[in-house]
């Protein structure tokens, strides 16, 4: 499926290391056409981090998209009824946010988006980074794989000797996902090998 003339959202949350993984993704929709609506947590906005500035990492993504940047509750809202998505994005999702949806709480702009999306009868596709998605997380996790309307980009552990119940997504597979999702199917295989032993 092409994403040309696709509205797409494209939500960031705080997993600030994953940044420079996504950027070149959101890149990439723009390039095949897709209008991408991009909208960032509080987190982002204001959370300076050895992998940058929040500022800076808010600068590109206007560069990239062209777009002003949703950043309040009340703006994400009419991306419901008033000025729906086709499909509503969130790479990275944080463990914090993944359990937040999972569990229907809205206190930030990008999980107001996808709530607005999902009212549409419209997909959602996650791009998890998260250090407890084997742990405490795994039943929020499950809780969303089984939810309609959500769809994974591929996931797999990212570093199992050091972290072994943190996983994250291929964002390499972003585009592919959202094209799958857009047709409601879920992109197989959905849980990858992300790293083999040293």
């Amino acid at each position: 499926m092409s994403l040309k003339g696709k509205r797409i959202g494209f939500g960031l949350t705080g997993s600030h290391c994953t940044y420079e993984a996504v950027f070149p993704q959101i890149e990439k929709l723009v390039e095949q056409g897709a209008d991408v609506v991009p909208v960032v947590s509080y987190t982002v906005q204001n959370t300076d981090t050895k992998f940058g500035k929040a500022k800076d990492h808010l600068q590109r993504i206007r560069e990239i998209t062209g777009k002003d940047l949703i950043t309040t509750i009340p703006e994400a809202e009419p991306l419901g009824p008033a000025a729906p998505l086709d499909c509503m994005v969130i790479a990275p999702l944080t463990g914090n946010s993944m359990s937040k949806l999972a569990n229907g709480l809205t206190d930030n702009p990008v999980l107001m988006a996808a709530k607005a999306t999902i009212r549409n009868g419209n997909p959602v596709v996650l791009g998890i980074s998260t250090n407890d998605a084997l742990g405490l997380n795994g039943v929020n996790l499950m809780r969303l794989m089984a939810t309609k309307l959500i769809y994974f980009i591929p996931y797999g552990q990212d570093d199992y000797i050091k972290k072994p119940n943190s996983m994250v997504s291929d964002m390499e597979l972003l585009s592919d996902t959202v094209e799958e999702a857009l047709e409601f199917k879920q992109i197989q295989p959905v849980i990858i090998e992300r790293m083999k032993s040293q």
